[in-house]
């Protein structure tokens, strides 16, 4: 089986995104080792960390027309490669017939509210536009997502055939585990990691912690790319503001974290969720219903500032709530896996080339 996926999101420093075709891509090459993968993008990005050798770079335009990239260039791309199949990994597949298409819609949230993505970002405009019709009139065979969840809003919202959309779990790193506590402990404070856009609902938290900070006496920390079209964060004694912090970073902050608090208004699935779990860190979530399906009972669901703030006093009181937490989303964190995530999305290519698996 020789598959292209859409590398276009590896441009990114870092998010959900890259994390998705670093980890599926890297997954499929090493549980198929007889199978070619191959990274295919009009925009220069690094190959994954230790790629295996099966896991390949495709060629960039050549031509002027091979800059229309989602018109000639990547078809003309695909078929230099000999590859059978293209997974567009975020929202876009080939506009014109050649090979059959996978599409993951991650989420819906470019049509939930424009406020969450202006057309300057991200090409949010044309995935409004495009998308749709991508959809619609069959250009993605079939429409991966990644939360049973999602796959009943995406079936709504589209009115596609439910055969036509399939639900593949994601799931946390392998680096993603408990670490020994720091000594000497650090100050106890509450973590929230993620990329800083409108619709995670930071300010809320930053509203909660400070509402509860002289009961809980912990420090908030806030991790992540600032998008360019967040608000700003006002400086506050107590409050650090980390920026992007590396991968290999993230366990450990995790790991000493009274709790991770990610009050987000809207998911498609909801990784820091599982990072966190699977680091042994009591997670406070909201009630958005992918989130809500990812964290399995393993999570204290809260949705306005005065229940963040209340889960935030909680887990402070409470060292036998953490622990249950804890040890909740340990064992929740188990039920997923890359490897998992690769066997069903070959499954669905397998599929639709008509092969066996």
């Amino acid at each position: 089986m020789r598959i292209a996926l859409d590398a276009t999101p590896l441009t990114l420093s870092s998010g959900g995104l890259t994390r998705y075709v670093t980890e599926l891509s890297t997954a499929l090459a090493r549980e198929y080792p007889q199978d070619t993968w191959i990274l295919l993008s009009d925009q220069l990005f690094p190959m994954p960390n230790r790629a295996p050798a099966n896991l390949v770079r495709g060629r960039r335009p050549h031509s002027s027309a091979d800059r229309r990239w989602w018109l000639w260039g990547v078809r003309n791309a695909i078929h230099s490669t000999g590859a059978q199949l293209f997974h567009g990994t975020n929202f876009e597949v080939p506009y014109l017939p050649g090979v059959p298409s996978v599409l993951t819609l991650h989420d819906l949230s470019p049509w939930r509210d424009p406020a969450w993505h202006p057309d300057v970002q991200e090409n949010a405009g044309r995935v409004r536009r495009r998308t749709p019709w991508l959809v619609r009139f069959g250009r993605a065979n079939i429409i991966l997502t990644v939360s049973e969840a999602m796959r009943r809003e995406i079936i709504s919202h589209f009115g596609v055939k439910p055969e036509r959309v399939r639900a593949v779990p994601l799931a946390a790193g392998r680096h993603f585990r408990p670490v020994p506590p720091t000594s000497p402990a650090p100050k106890p404070f509450f973590l929230f990691v993620a990329t800083l856009e409108p619709r995670k609902n930071v300010h809320a938290l930053i509203d909660a912690w400070r509402e509860s900070r002289e009961q809980t006496g912990a420090d908030l920390v806030i991790a992540g790319r600032n998008r360019a079209d967040f608000a700003g964060i006002t400086p506050a004694d107590g409050l650090h503001l980390l920026g992007e912090v590396p991968d290999e970073e993230l366990p450990r902050l995790y790991s000493d974290a009274r709790a991770f608090v990610y009050p987000t208004h809207y998911e498609g699935f909801g990784l820091p969720v599982l990072e966190a779990m699977q680091c042994g860190c009591p997670v406070i979530t909201s009630r958005d219903p992918a989130v809500t399906e990812v964290a399995g009972g393993a999570a204290i669901h809260a949705a306005t500032v005065a229940e963040i703030a209340d889960a935030l006093r909680a887990v402070s009181s409470n060292p036998r709530l953490r622990n249950t937490l804890s040890g909740a989303g340990l064992e929740r964190a188990r039920a997923f896996s890359w490897e998992r995530t690769a066997r069903e999305t070959r499954a669905i290519y397998a599929e639709l080339l008509g092969l066996r698996t």
